[in-house]
């Protein structure tokens, strides 16, 4: 993966997110997702940390709030909080130098086009669980989770591992597709209801 390509699949799954949080319906910020114990507002704000770590780390800055513990941030308009993290991070990527080489993640230093696909990783499938729990009918894309998948590969078994950030993989069945197998193999169950809550 070129940087160039890194970039458009961060991008790609910021626009995903975006679609998603503004079509969340005002009741339904307190509905269960995939993300056990955590509310739909709960993953948004997690998810808005996360993308703020990804563009602050960049600059030697910290987010701020801790994103294992989303409900202790996020007042006012949750759109216009994630928009605000989503242009900064946006911003900090493509203003990097091209011959960049290794640049700082909070996962510790990668390649920028793995950096970029790292942080659409987290934004995709955070976008997929609120998705999900608000009964939207807006799938992770197969382009998108085409994207994602060879950082997935990489990174998800020794996150996994490591730090237990992500569940046990999934069984993948013959007839998933692309964005499904991705979700089998984050530990996401692709066909996940509000009633399996």
């Amino acid at each position: 993966m070129t940087d160039h390509q890194g970039i458009e699949v961060l991008l790609r799954s910021h626009a995903y997110l975006r679609e998603v949080v503004a079509a969340v319906p005002g009741t339904a910020w307190a509905a269960p997702t995939p993300c056990s114990e955590w509310t739909v507002r709960q993953v948004l704000n997690h998810a808005r940390i996360d993308q703020q770590a990804y563009g602050l780390v960049l600059t030697g800055g910290r987010p701020d709030a801790d994103p294992f513990h989303p409900e202790d941030a996020l007042d006012g308009d949750p759109v216009a909080a994630l928009d605000e993290v989503l242009t900064m991070v946006a911003d900090a990527y493509a203003h990097l130098p091209a011959d960049a080489g290794q640049v700082p993640t909070p996962l510790g230093p990668m390649p920028l086009a793995s950096a970029a696909a790292t942080a659409a990783m987290d934004a995709a499938v955070h976008a997929w669980d609120i998705a999900v729990a608000t009964g939207q009918n807006r799938p992770l894309g197969t382009g998108l989770a085409a994207g994602i998948r060879p950082v997935a590969d990489r990174l998800v078994d020794q996150l996994r591992d490591a730090f237990h950030v992500f569940a046990p993989a999934r069984e993948t069945k013959e007839t998933y597709g692309e964005a499904e197998s991705l979700l089998a193999f984050l530990g996401r169950d692709p066909h996940w209801t509000p009633a399996a809550s």
